[in-house]
């Protein structure tokens, strides 16, 4: 009887606790859509709903395969750190690459055209600025990163003069012909470079780091031993030159947490 009364009790207490407890949060993956002049992108804004606290926006541009399940699967991985993530597309809605062959075609193409792709860039950040009544986001907290394609992406976005926090670029090219200029840049940057990437000649980083210099920019660059191009990428297994790199993916990721702890003033 005892051991009886004991079982109801606490059956009780666990009805009790399932009442007074609210659902479980869960990392949220939404589906959204906005506009660059005539053409339409589409993305997710993702973030974890265990509360309402706003918390600072991140414009997450992904590698050059676009939005893809991984892409997604990332931007998860970096709001759990306490962000609101828009995993953001710079092809168009519906244009998705089926493969490198198609995706380096793509790239291609918007590499020849720097103009459009920094207004892609700065359309989908301004997209994110205007989600304060859909996500918990605090607006006046806003930063960009971006992987091997998109790390040259956002680069061209702080070249270009947007106001954001920072940008961090993930073993992202880092040649442009179109240079920053003395005080055009009003961000921080950080760049996360595979020591051993083959993409990222010697004279590419020497080129950077004088224009940086003469930009008068707040940067830092940061190369990571052993590492090759996409070495962030769970997903990277091209060897040689395109492989995850487990340790330096850890460190890279510790520095840009550090790095927009800072920037936004912690």
């Amino acid at each position: 009887m005892r051991s009886m009364r004991w079982m109801g009790l606490f059956v009780l207490l666990c009805m009790s606790l399932m009442v007074s407890m609210p659902a479980f949060a869960a990392m949220q993956a939404k589906p959204v859509e906005w506009k660059q002049g005539k053409q339409r992108f589409s993305g997710y804004l993702v973030y974890n709903d265990a509360n309402t606290t706003k918390r600072p926006g991140l414009m997450m541009v992904p590698d050059w395969k676009g939005v893809t399940p991984a892409a997604v699967e990332k931007a998860k991985q970096i709001a759990g750190a306490g962000y609101v993530v828009l995993v953001a597309d710079m092809y168009g809605k519906g244009v998705r690459p089926k493969d490198d062959k198609a995706a380096g075609a793509l790239v291609g193409r918007i590499y020849k055209d720097l103009p459009t792709l920094r207004a892609r860039a700065a359309a989908a950040l301004d997209f994110l600025r205007a989600q304060a009544d859909n996500a918990p986001i605090d607006v006046g907290r806003i930063g960009a990163f971006g992987f091997c394609f998109a790390g040259k992406t956002v680069l061209e976005l702080a070249r270009s003069g947007a106001e954001l926090a920072g940008v961090v670029s993930f073993h992202g090219g880092l040649d442009t012909t179109m240079p920053a200029q003395s005080g055009t840049l009003k961000t921080s940057v950080l760049v996360l470079n595979g020591a051993d990437d083959t993409y990222v000649p010697a004279a590419q980083i020497a080129g950077f780091e004088s224009e940086m210099k003469a930009a008068g920019a707040d940067w830092q660059f940061v190369n990571f031993s052993g590492a090759v191009h996409c070495f962030a990428l769970e997903s990277a297994k091209s060897p040689p030159g395109c492989v995850y790199n487990e340790r330096a993916a850890k460190r890279a990721t510790t520095m840009m947490n550090q790095f927009f702890f800072e920037r936004f003033g912690g």
